[in-house]
């Protein structure tokens, strides 16, 4: 199920933020907006369009505006600020605070966070982070691997050999994300993301071996903690009485979250090394994104082909 609020406290570890103001409990704050507000036009008395639930973002340009200011004129904004009850301010590059605004922090219990990054980090951080947590979520099952850079979700039926495909996928050079269980978070309108729940990651189960521990086996390089998700490929036991795609021009889609995803369905039989397709299906669906479509350029030479001999037959 999806979140619907982060505690400031898992914002501040996450940022490695200090607490300006120890004594309230952000363990108890709750945010559930996933964009800040930098508090300029209200520092400055505007409170048109105040979104106040969200957390506020202090850097360089506001204090340098608040070093402007008499320490009345600079009492009373943040006075007003604090009145609106904002889930907590987040000041960048290191800068100290007034103690007059700590302590009508304090008054209003909203916590003051200081860090010492840039404005810009913080900023793109708490986004970042706040909206992987926040995101509409699925959990299905299969396998995401990360083949040449293309995030590949490998579903089928239970015995089919999705885990032992990842394995060889592994040992190839192409990195684990989740194997069985998989967290799939809609991070963008039309990107998503997947990862293992913790008590999953990085282990693979085999039938008839058991539990075995990928990063253990193959090292740090062989997994990922989370990857995009960019296509699907459905494995499937052969049936000679289907017919099956053998030029690729009708593509078929899957849908997760309310995003449309590639799907290839891949027929297992002796003989075919699934690694070897996964990986060339990879590397087919990039250059189809870039612009280059094989079996459309087959129809092409074809048909250039029926059009030169019909032209021959007519001369």
């Amino acid at each position: 199920m999806a979140r619907t609020y982060v505690t400031l406290e898992e914002v501040a570890k996450k940022l490695d933020l200090t607490n300006l103001t120890p004594e309230i409990d952000l363990s108890q704050v709750k945010v559930y907006h996933r964009a800040i507000n930098r508090p300029a036009f209200q520092l400055a008395g505007f409170y048109d369009y105040f979104d106040n639930k969200r957390i506020q973002v202090m850097g360089r340009a506001e204090d340098m505006y608040l070093q402007t200011l008499t320490p009345e004129e600079r009492k009373e904004r943040f006075e007003k600020m604090f009145s609106y009850e904002v889930p907590g301010i987040i000041i960048a590059r290191g800068i100290q605070p007034d103690p007059e605004a700590l302590e009508l922090a304090h008054k209003h219990n909203v916590p003051v966070l200081s860090s010492k990054h840039t404005t810009a980090l913080v900023i793109v951080e708490i986004i970042r982070w706040i909206n992987q947590q926040l995101a509409p979520s699925e959990t299905i099952s299969g396998v995401l691997v990360d083949v040449f850079g293309e995030g590949i979700l490998i579903t089928g039926a239970s015995g089919i050999g999705k885990s032992e495909t990842a394995i060889e996928l592994v040992k190839r050079g192409h990195r684990l994300v989740a194997d069985d269980v998989i967290e799939i978070l809609r991070v963008d309108e039309d990107v998503l993301f997947g990862r293992a729940p913790e008590i999953t990651r990085h282990l693979v189960e085999l039938r008839g071996i058991g539990v075995v521990d990928i990063k253990s086996l193959y090292g740090v390089e062989s997994v990922r903690e989370y990857s995009p998700i960019d296509m699907v490929i459905n494995l499937e036991e052969w049936n000679g009485q289907l017919s099956y795609d053998r030029l690729g021009l009708n593509e078929e889609y899957q849908t997760i979250l309310g995003v449309d995803l590639v799907k290839y369905t891949i027929p297992i039989r002796p003989g075919r090394n699934l690694a070897i397709i996964i990986e060339t299906a990879a590397v087919n669906h990039r250059q189809k994104q870039m612009g280059y479509n094989a079996a459309q350029e087959l129809c092409d030479r074809v048909s250039e082909e029926i059009r030169m001999r019909n032209r021959e037959e007519n001369q």
